[in-house]
């Protein structure tokens, strides 16, 4: 029965996969209504749903499900590759479906009248399929392949928009920092398995695995084939993290995240909630026994600088959907420093939350874009329907969509009553119990989480305030003309994930998120006790002056007419600039590896195609020379021979006539010769 079971649960999880991979075939081989609607996406994503449902029910804090087929076989060796379940993997498959189905409902509106409709929800079911089976693959090697594929998705629907030559651009810098992260990736891969001789992720990484049970002392790690120095491991969790710090967008490789924003909004939303940001978290998280102490605090470090400076870049953006890139990037952040000390359950745990909070914040910016340019195309105006500095007061034309991004804005902030409230509390509390125990500069991980938390609360509040409070700044310029409320499709979407954002989904009680249901489904840290000042310290001080901040940028972005003027400073230009990291990779990076491939050019071009070149004309000269003696020197000598033994040959021929007198005559000359010959110079 128990096999029967198991057999089934993977049959369903397959098929969980495999439905929206039938939307990438279907939606590019047959047209029609039903594929022009998106209703056959919608089917097909909302029967993923159900089934994820079934199996989260199923698997959810119960035995993991693991069954394996063989694959191929290389000598002795045998790759077996098959379906691993258990409480990552149904939550991730749960969290990709719920958030792709309210997507693509949304995107029945967003995307109405696009000329190629048929390929974004092609290139979308391909996009979720991706995500799915990277979630549910057993193999190191799949898992690879999958992540590979979801870049390639990215890729398609970031430059969805080919025409526009900004969304060429930034769909190939995703691709090219993504291939970054990539090839750590398989060089981690690589390191494994010439240790292991497998790339089994329970065999590696389960309870018990090989690696957890790889003796590391005495400078070396020692695996199935034999040992290897302790460095390794250190090489090996760096690698893999490499992979992750291009996939979830953090220092240095975050750059092409904010370019991301010039596909769909609709896209953007899925990307940056539960698909392709989140695979890098999910990575770290498959992994994680790897990862040694030295691993861990690179994680925590690199994580909490990354929070830090995509939050200072967000304060000053005036795009819409790039601060909320930003946000993302800041809010990754918080989800690595988790991962560094220790906390991985309470980084997974934010990672659920952050995927409802930041697909309303996309999805309603995405409505208040939609009206925008609407209004534009109406009033014949030019203005950017993404800039904040262009709305103002839409709250009374978009009431729902104002209340649902009030809702979710909240949520980022991490106020009571949210789910925001709840995992950054964790985050935040276990960080300075584990700095606690560090000690050193491990103190300034947690009060740089801190401050973030605050920059947060600013950049948040000022895009609310800037967008949906005072007065409409275009209403001289649009003749009268107003925006109106996001469709129902999308007005009902934006409603639904208002619900996620909020405690009661995640914890009946508001303030403690030990009690979150999510974290009790994860490895618990030994210090989740109430038995410190931090419990109450840090969610108070965090609260208490994010609220200061809120009120602060109500009375500079609402009741105010104009705010501070701080653009002509240092700090200002350098947030506006995004640290000028993007100028510093475009001058020195871009710039010098152009100049050096140029160089390149230049040896290869003059001189050591020059070299081969003269080589040749120097061949040619030389075979000409060669040419020439052969014709006129060697041959004309052997032809002159040829020609004077024939002159020779018939003047002698000559003398043979067969006459006795010719005989005596021709001897009498020849006597007569040598006489008068031998006379003469006798004389002399």
């Amino acid at each position: 029965m128990e096999a029967l079971i198991s057999e089934n649960i993977v049959f369903i999880s397959l098929l969980i996969a495999v439905m929206p991979l039938l939307t990438f075939f279907g939606s590019l081989i047959f047209r029609g209504n039903l594929i022009r609607s998106g209703s056959f996406a919608i089917f097909n994503i909302s029967l993923s749903l159900v089934l994820s449902v079934v199996l989260f029910v199923q698997v959810w804090n119960g035995s993991s499900v693991h069954e394996q087929f063989h694959w191929f076989t290389i000598g002795s060796w045998e790759l077996r590759i098959g379906v691993l379940l258990n409480n990552l993997s149904v939550m991730m498959m749960l969290l990709v479906s719920g958030i792709a189905l309210l997507v693509n409902i949304y995107s029945t509106k967003y995307m109405q009248g696009d000329p190629y409709i048929r390929r974004y929800w092609a290139y979308l079911g391909l996009f979720c399929f991706s995500m799915l089976g990277l979630v549910i693959v057993d193999n190191l090697l799949l898992v690879y392949m999958f992540w590979e594929l979801v870049g390639f998705s990215s890729y398609l629907l970031i430059g969805f928009w080919f025409t526009r030559s900004t969304a060429v651009r930034a769909n190939k810098k995703a691709f090219i920092m993504n291939r970054l992260g990539d090839l750590g990736f398989l060089i981690g891969i690589m390191i494994i398995f010439s240790q292991f001789q497998t790339l089994d992720i329970t065999r590696l990484f389960g309870d018990g695995g090989l690696v957890e049970a790889a003796v590391v002392s005495g400078g070396s790690w020692v695996g199935s084939a034999g040992s290897m120095p302790s460095e390794w491991l250190t090489i090996a969790g760096i690698v893999f993290f490499l992979a992750a710090v291009a996939k979830s967008a953090q220092f240095p490789l975050h750059t092409w995240l904010p370019d991301a924003m010039e596909g769909p909004t609709s896209v953007s939303s899925l990307i940056h909630a539960a698909t392709m940001v989140a695979a890098g978290v999910f990575l770290i998280a498959r992994v994680y026994p790897l990862f040694d102490d030295t691993v861990l605090v690179i994680i925590a470090s690199i994580g909490a600088f990354t929070a830090f400076m995509a939050a200072t870049i967000a304060l000053t953006q005036n795009d819409i959907k790039r601060i909320l890139a930003f946000s993302t990037v800041s809010q990754l952040g918080f989800m690595m420093l988790a991962m560094g000390v220790g906390a991985s359950g309470s980084a997974l745990f934010h990672l659920v939350t952050h995927a409802f909070f930041k697909c309303l914040l996309f999805l309603a910016a995405g409505a208040v874009i939609h009206e925008m340019a609407h209004l534009k195309e109406k009033s014949g105006k030019d203005f950017d329907p993404q800039d904040i500095r262009n709305m103002g007061g839409l709250r009374n034309y978009m009431p729902v969509t104002f209340v649902t991004m009030a809702i979710g804005s909240m949520a980022l902030v991490a106020l009571p009553l949210t789910s925001g409230y709840l995992s950054k509390d964790a985050i935040l509390i276990q960080s300075f119990e584990w700095a606690e125990g560090a000690g050193g500069w491990h103190r300034l991980i947690p009060v740089s989480a801190m401050i973030t938390s605050w920059l947060t609360a600013f950049y948040i509040s000022r895009l609310i305030f800037k967008v949906f409070f005072g007065e409409f700044r275009l209403s001289a310029l649009t003749s009268g003309l107003h925006v109106h409320e996001a469709p129902a499709a999308m007005k009902y979407v934006l409603v639904v994930l208002s619900v996620f954002c909020l405690f009661p989904v995640f914890s009946l009680n508001p303030l403690l998120f030990e009690d979150a249901w999510i974290l009790n489904g994860f490895p618990q840290v030994e210090s989740m006790t109430r038995i410190n000042a931090f419990h109450t310290v840090v969610p108070a001080a965090v609260n208490l002056i994010s609220i200061a901040l809120i009120c602060l940028c109500y009375r500079w972005y609402a009741a105010m007419k104009t705010a501070p003027d701080y653009s002509r400073s240092m700090l200002f230009k350098f947030s506006q600039d995004q640290w000028h990291l993007d100028r510093f990779y475009s001058s020195v990076l871009v710039s010098g590896t152009t100049a050096f491939a140029g160089l390149l050019y230049w040896i290869d071009r003059y001189i050591i195609d020059g070299i081969v070149n003269s080589a040749g004309v120097l061949g040619r000269w030389l075979a000409s020379g060669s040419r020439w003696i052969d014709r006129y020197v060697v041959d004309g000598l052997v032809n002159f021979s040829g020609y004077l033994v024939g002159i020779v040959g018939n003047f002698v021929r000559h003398f043979q006539t067969g006459r006795l007198q010719h005989y005596l005559v021709t001897m009498l000359i020849i006597i007569l010769t040598l006489f008068i010959y031998k006379y003469y110079t006798a004389a002399i």
